[in-house]
């Protein structure tokens, strides 16, 4: 009694709770989208998803193991992230490599990728991992996933740009005004950048589609408004989540 038990499966998964959504819709969206006959889910979409998912949770193990490798004192500090790396690197193979061999262009998408999971490796080396930059580093290859399962479930990439690029445009913006609510709360420059980007934000989303505008406009309310009122950590969270859920239902209903 009294004692705190050590482990558990919060020790295995990553602690960045936004990136959750962030891996999650693009990734639901292409799989349900596209015009071509016969587009749509695939029994190949569900060892991706878990290859995909378990694939984040190893980079962030490698990440932080190399950042404490890096700055702690305590050489055994690095080596809680050696066993949910390894497992989690395991179940990614297990899962990937039959897929690598029946689609072989995905290793294409992998490379694509790579170039930013390198970008969030030097950050989190630096330990420097809240940087803007590193932030939307990546945000890319997430919404890029969204064009990976599209053309895995037999649709065109054609009919995959703009809904990722909508989905580039929400999770970018969330990136600056996250850190208004919580980290920059008292920074008027960030505040001013984010309402500024979540302007600009409402024309790009109705040249992609003009329904779209009306929820984008949604996102500019809350990034002007919110900042500044005190709103709890877990509300934040759950207001991101809900505008993520909106995103998936509003891709979906206009695409």
């Amino acid at each position: 009694m009294g004692r705190k038990r050590r482990g558990g499966l919060h020790t295995w998964l990553p602690n960045q709770h936004g990136a959750w959504a962030m891996l999650a819709v693009p990734f639901t969206a292409g799989v349900f989208l596209g015009d071509d006959p016969g587009a749509g889910p695939r029994w190949a979409h569900l060892p991706l998803f878990v290859a995909w998912l378990t694939g984040y949770v190893t980079a962030f193990h490698v990440q932080q193991w190399l950042r404490l490798r890096r700055l702690s004192r305590n050489p055994r500090a690095p080596r809680r992230h050696v066993r949910p790396a390894l497992v989690s690197a395991a179940v990614c193979a297990v899962c990937g490599v039959p897929l690598l061999i029946a689609y072989p262009w995905l290793l294409l998408a992998a490379c694509c990728a790579a170039p930013f999971v390198a970008v969030n490796t030097l950050y989190a080396w630096r330990n420097k991992e809240r940087a803007l930059l590193n932030g939307l580093a990546a945000v890319v290859p997430a919404c890029g996933m969204l064009l990976v399962t599209l053309r895995l479930g037999g649709g065109s990439l054609a009919d995959g740009w703009r809904p990722a690029l909508a989905c580039l445009l929400f999770f970018a913006g969330t990136v600056p005004y996250v850190k208004t609510m919580i980290r920059e709360r008292d920074s008027r420059a960030y505040h001013r950048a984010s309402v500024t980007y979540h302007v600009l934000a409402v024309p790009a989303a109705y040249a992609l589609n003009p329904w779209l505008a009306l929820l984008f406009a949604g996102y500019l309310v809350r990034a002007a408004l919110l900042p500044g009122r005190g709103v709890r950590v877990p509300v934040v969270g759950a207001v991101e989540v809900t505008g993520a859920v909106l995103l998936l239902a509003g891709l979906l209903l206009v695409f």
